[in-house]
């Protein structure tokens, strides 16, 4: 028994209650949440990016009330038991609490667009806030889109699943059909279920926050400005002057409660407002009535469905989406013994194969790289000796082979995996069982109800959750340290740090020693290493010359001037400049001269007949800055704000008229 409460409309939750059953000793202890627009595609209710569970009742009449850390804007509520009182059996009296929610809705069907145009030519913002919520089954596809005749745009779209916001302030060298994104956000997000977004920008500084995540950045391009000419446009990108066209992909779902710089943007076109060009798009949500499923263990989980026996040919499609780089998709006998016909995932390459009695295994390998967690459609067809695999319904590169004998359509058909008390006739699994989300299942051209398989009326399945795709993309966050890749599987992450300078399972621990002392310790003499001051800290290492002595250890950064440079042609107007560039940052250096206890830094001037502090004014000729961008005339030898060289001090100077040698006017250097 799984409650579930039709709301009548969206409203928003915020609390639940529960009982047993009345006057009995039927009561649940446990229990999760699960969510839903229609009453399909449920999604379950989560705390900490954690399945949350309820603790229950201990009696029959006691209300057991939990308040959500965050309200629930859903339709549709499931109360799933987990536990239940053992010497009784699942009774359950369940309240719901929250209120009303309205929303403004506008749907979006991959051809449609809204534009915004604006009541003057040019729309020139300092800052700006855009908010929108959206729900989607396509992986592709642009939300909205503005641009300037200077280079300004601003765009945000659906890539893979991912929302990439491009955003450029006045470089006319960037232009929006070449650029790379400014950031990319989110994960999964092609689950036909609603994600918030909001895009704050104050001149250069952006927050971009997706759901609960949130990256802040600076807008590429010289301005401080967002120019946009005309219009924004939202859910495309229209061709000028060519009504229907779009630049790049269409959106194709739903959009929510969208807001530019204050203005209701669905509001106004409901309303019909002349600021708005509507075009085929509709104010509700349509919902796709699609049942996804979740294959949950690697060794026991399988789906049966019946095909229809002895059909010559066969014809077999579905979608699937994983992490995993193996696993069994499809396992099936064929009729007239005309083999076995396996598909499955190997090394993230799609293989399928045909095991015959009489002849050689017949094999079709195609893709790659296919557990990157976005969906992938794959169609099996066969009519006679020809067989045919297509994926991604690229048909221009499906793939085709041939056997002897002809192929016959079989009679029952494993997804998944295969039951563990079937001999190798009925079911062949050569790998591991997949674990991921399939759905839009087809066998002979007939789309397969997966509702009435929960409801045991067709086929049968093991380890299965029907009615939802629980995939989770464990690299959201990444939680591995300097630069380190995320990769993962369906149950876990790990971390790539090759050509990092770092190890450990996030890539947190330094291979490197902190110091050259360090290095000293461990019995190395004099030459060049790499250290990590920092330790584990984000500063990435630094290479250097470590000079061990009996006595001192030196450590020497190396930079970009190390030989004599001749001055030419200096004047006051166009100073003569020279750069120091280390190869290391300004945090790196500043996190080893903390360690270190002394730190010099030598520049050498050559002079003849060069003034550096004997000028009329007063005012030095030449000075050095130092790290915090402050001006130095003081040289080697001498102290801040004397204005002499050493040899001033000293009263060693060629000519005593004179505190540096520079200013002596002489001849030789």
């Amino acid at each position: 028994m799984q409650p579930v409460i039709d709301l009548g409309n969206r409203v928003e939750i915020t609390a639940v209650a529960t009982q047993g059953r009345y006057g009995s000793s039927d009561w649940v202890t446990s229990y999760i949440l699960m969510f839903s627009d229609t009453g399909r595609n449920w999604k379950q209710y989560k705390q900490e990016d954690n399945i949350w569970t309820f603790s229950g009742n201990t009696n029959a009449d006691s209300i057991v009330h939990h308040k959500f850390l965050h309200s629930v804007k859903a339709r549709f509520i499931r109360f799933v038991p987990m536990e239940w009182n053992p010497n009784g059996k699942i009774g359950m009296r369940v309240e719901v609490y929250g209120c009303s929610y309205k929303s403004d809705v506008a749907d979006f069907d991959g051809r449609s667009s809204l534009l915004y145009r604006f009541n003057q030519k040019l729309m020139s913002t300092f800052k700006d806030v855009i908010s929108l919520k959206f729900k989607s089954m396509q992986g592709d596809g642009v939300l909205f889109h503005g641009e300037g005749q200077h280079g300004d745009y601003i765009t945000l779209e659906l890539q893979k699943g991912k929302l990439s916001l491009h955003i450029n302030l006045g470089d006319s060298k960037l232009r929006f059909s070449n650029s790379q994104p400014s950031v990319i956000l989110g994960s999964l997000l092609d689950d036909q279920h609603w994600h918030s977004v909001l895009i704050e920008r104050f001149n250069k500084q952006v927050n971009f926050t997706v759901d609960k995540h949130t990256q802040h950045f600076r807008a590429k391009g010289d301005g401080d400005y967002l120019d946009i000419d005309y219009e924004l446009s939202f859910g495309g990108i229209p061709v000028p002057g060519k009504p229907g066209t779009f630049l790049k992909k269409n959106f194709h779902g739903c959009i929510e409660n969208l807001y530019y710089n204050g203005v209701n943007i669905i509001d106004l076109a409901k309303r019909r407002k002349h600021q708005i060009y509507t075009g085929n798009v509709t104010f509700s949500c349509s919902e796709p009535q699609i049942v996804p499923i979740t294959f949950v263990n690697s060794s026991s989980s399988y789906l049966l469905l019946p095909g229809t026996p002895q059909i010559d040919g066969l014809s077999v499609s579905f979608q699937f989406r994983t992490w995993n780089r193996d696993g069994l998709l499809l396992s099936t006998a064929l009729s007239e013994d005309s083999g076995i016909l396996l598909l499955y995932l190997e090394d993230g390459l799609l293989r399928l194969v045909i095991q015959k009695m009489t002849e050689r295994s017949m094999e079709i390998p195609t893709g790659s790289n296919l557990n990157d967690g976005l969906w992938h459609s794959v169609s099996i067809n066969a009519r006679r000796n020809r067989i045919t695999l297509t994926l991604d319904n690229d048909a221009a590169s499906a793939a085709h082979e041939t056997t002897r004998l002809q192929i016959y359509s079989g009679n029952s058909y494993y997804f998944g995996g295969c039951p563990d008390n079937f001999t190798e006739s009925q079911c062949l699994n050569p790998i591991k069982a997949f674990q991921g989300c399939m759905r839009l299942i087809f066998i002979d051209n007939q789309p397969k109800d997966l509702i009435s398989v929960q409801q045991g009326s067709l086929g049968n399945f093991s380890d299965l959750h029907i009615d939802l795709c629980s995939i989770k993309d464990r690299c959201l966050p990444n939680y591995c340290e300097h630069g380190g890749t995320c990769a993962q599987s369906w149950a876990t992450f790990y971390c790539n740090c090759s050509d990092t300078g770092y190890t450990g399972a996030t890539c947190h621990n330094s291979i490197y020693e902190q110091s050259c002392e360090a290095y000293r310790h461990k019995g190395n003499t004099s030459g060049f290493f790499h250290i990590d001051p920092d330790g584990s800290g984000p500063l990435d290492p630094l290479y250097v010359y470590c000079n061990i002595t009996e006595d001192k250890i030196w450590t020497a950064v190396q930079h970009n001037n190390t030989e004599l440079i001749r001055v030419r042609g200096a004047h006051p107007k166009r100073p003569y400049v020279m750069y120091f560039n280390y190869s290391s940052s300004m945090e790196q250096l500043e996190a080893m001269i903390n360690g270190a206890e002394y730190c010099e830094q030598e520049t050498i001037y050559h002079c003849k007949k060069s003034r550096l502090l004997n000028t009329p004014n007063g005012m030095p000729f030449t000075w050095w800055i130092g790290r915090a961008n402050e001006k130095h005339p003081y040289w080697g030898g001498s102290l801040p704000g004397v204005q002499q060289c050493a040899c001033g001090l000293e009263e060693s100077c060629l000519d005593m008229r004179h505190f540096c040698n520079c200013d002596a006017d002489k001849e030789e250097w």
